[in-house]
């Protein structure tokens, strides 16, 4: 019996694996096709990402992706931060409920409607749709997903370093600086990740908000689709899979050095 139901979540696991991941590995796989038809393989060629670098419309539009990322993840960061603060150090303040209800009120929104409202805001408030509109939108909702992460970290905080810089006469600033923000930084970091990844993968909202001279690479890659898909468009998605795994796999390893450091910290202190 132990052995059926061990076989079972084996496929089970496989078959969930394969559904997930295997379109993935057939793009790659067909990036370096030398064929331009996209479903017949005619042999291993890189001549694509060569046409890829040729093709400026894709990289103007991966240009602009690239800097909305940045720029929405860094301010998300810190304004997400900034939330998680809020709502973890003071738990008892007027609109608290309203406060966290509404920073994370776009993790369960449709993006359709974040989109379509944030396209109404910019158009009542008269601001053109461009690059600084579909930043503005990629921080807004990706500050939440950074108050999630760093709030669960602030949540497990132990709050009696603090107290003791404190006592040896470290201001709230100098506190904050020296004591909290290297023990949560790994958490930041994290946040700032899932906030960029979010920005380069985002096309709805982007497609509300975005203008003349803002097209993103999502939208670009979406709108060269309809037409069919050609082996331009893996090359440039196998680029942005790299970039992501790569983003991913670093912010893993760094996170994981410092989880080291911080316990050898710990039982050096112990020790002494």
């Amino acid at each position: 019996m132990n052995t059926t139901w061990s076989r079972f979540n084996v496929t089970s696991i496989a078959l969930g694996f394969a559904f997930l991941y295997l379109p993935i590995v057939i793009l790659v796989i067909f990036s370096f096709n030398e064929s331009k038809l996209v479903t017949v393989w005619s042999g291993f060629s890189t001549k694509w990402y060569g046409s890829l670098l040729q093709n400026q419309g894709l990289l103007d539009a991966a240009w602009v992706t690239v800097r909305v990322g940045v720029i929405a993840a860094t301010f998300a960061t810190v304004l997400g931060t900034m939330a998680a603060l809020a709502l973890t150090r003071y738990t008892r303040f007027r609109g608290r409920i309203l406060f966290s209800g509404m920073v994370f009120a776009p993790l369960v929104m449709p993006e359709v409607i974040t989109g379509l409202s944030l396209l109404l805001l910019f158009v009542a408030v008269g601001l053109d749709r461009g690059f600084l509109t579909v930043t503005l939108a990629h921080i807004t909702f990706s500050m939440c997903f950074v108050a999630v992460v760093v709030q669960s970290r602030l949540l497990t905080f132990d709050r009696s370093l603090e107290e003791a810089a404190m006592d040896l006469g470290a201001t709230p600033v100098t506190t904050f600086f020296h004591v909290t923000l290297p023990v949560i930084l790994p958490a930041i970091v994290s946040g700032w990740m899932l906030a960029f990844t979010l920005s380069l993968d985002d096309l709805v909202i982007a497609s509300f908000t975005s203008g003349p001279g803002a097209t993103t690479l999502p939208m670009k890659i979406y709108s060269q689709v309809r037409l069919g898909v050609t082996p331009e468009i893996n090359a440039a998605c196998t680029i942005l899979i790299a970039i992501v795994a790569v983003g991913v796999i670093a912010a893993s390893l760094v996170n994981k050095r410092r989880e080291v450091q911080r316990l050898r910290d710990e039982q050096g202190a112990q020790r002494g």
